[in-house]
């Protein structure tokens, strides 16, 4: 309670309702697991989303350790969100084939060893200690704010398509409501490093909603997505990544389709199950 108090009562509220939507946001690629582990292989999923937000929760992490008692709320989750986000990881290398495997774990090693270990090896013996946070908070937003592409491919996927399939409303809702309270509680904690990059939160959560308002009732034909997914990443500032599982290019699917079409049923179902195998 001693440091809940040392909080503006506002930052504590928002610091809570943050906290409980965070780690609902963190939770949500358990179905993809769940999945994965009961198939024995990771299908079209990617390591990177989860890599991506583990780098970033370690960066918010690091950076609230500076000042726990006004970092609270950003040390529980982020603290949550690793734990989390290593065992999605150690899932996927389980049952990843050869190739992604070794691609996951060489990334392990550049981004979310390496690249860390420098970061906090430069920032602990070449600054000072009020110039390192203001360093380290920059740097949790660049990595924040940088990976704001990812949904404006979503976005591009939508207005192409003119099907809202790709970007269902649910996440888009959650995204933006995620970062008004950030955003809100960096404002009310005074923490600027925590506001700003959910200002482009807010932003792109609102753009997609109004993009998927204009398209909602679209007439583009429905992708079938459950044999050939991957994933885009979008990282929560402050919080975890969302992962949007999508179907691929539409380009791919209708040339799969003339493809069978030409090879007649018997074809078509064989590359059908070759699509979809698990290579172990």
């Amino acid at each position: 309670m001693a440091l809940l108090g040392s909080h503006n009562p506002w930052a504590a509220a928002f610091g809570i309702l943050g906290n409980i939507i965070s780690l609902m946001v963190y939770l949500a690629p358990a179905h993809t697991f769940h999945r994965i582990y009961k198939k024995k292989c990771t299908e079209g999923f990617q390591s990177l989303p989860y890599l991506v937000a583990l780098f970033s929760s370690s960066l918010w992490l690091y950076y609230a350790s500076f000042n726990i008692k006004h970092s609270i709320f950003l040390i529980t989750i982020n603290s949550l969100g690793c734990v989390i986000e290593i065992v999605y990881i150690v899932i996927f290398i389980k049952y990843a084939h050869k190739d992604a495997k070794n691609l996951t774990i060489k990334l392990v090693a550049a981004m979310n060893l390496g690249s860390l270990a420098l970061i906090l090896f430069v920032s602990h013996f070449a600054l000072n200690a009020s110039l390192r946070v203001k360093v380290i908070g920059y740097i949790c937003d660049v990595v924040s704010l940088s990976v704001f592409a990812a949904p404006l491919s979503v976005m591009a996927q939508v207005i192409r398509t003119k099907s809202v399939q790709f970007m269902p409303f649910s996440l888009s809702f959650s995204l933006t409501l995620n970062a008004i309270i950030w955003l809100a509680y960096g404002l009310f904690n005074k923490d600027n490093c925590v506001a700003l990059p959910n200002v482009g939160g807010v932003a792109l959560g609102l753009l997609q909603m109004v993009i998927y308002a204009i398209y909602r009732n679209g007439g583009a034909r429905e992708l079938a997505i459950e044999g050939g997914m991957r994933t885009i990443v979008v990282v929560n500032p402050s919080g975890p990544a969302e992962v949007f599982p999508i179907a691929e290019n539409d380009e791919v699917n209708d040339q799969q389709s003339q493809e069978n079409n030409k090879g007649g049923e018997d074809d078509a179902q064989g590359k059908t199950v070759e699509a979809n195998d698990c290579p172990l």
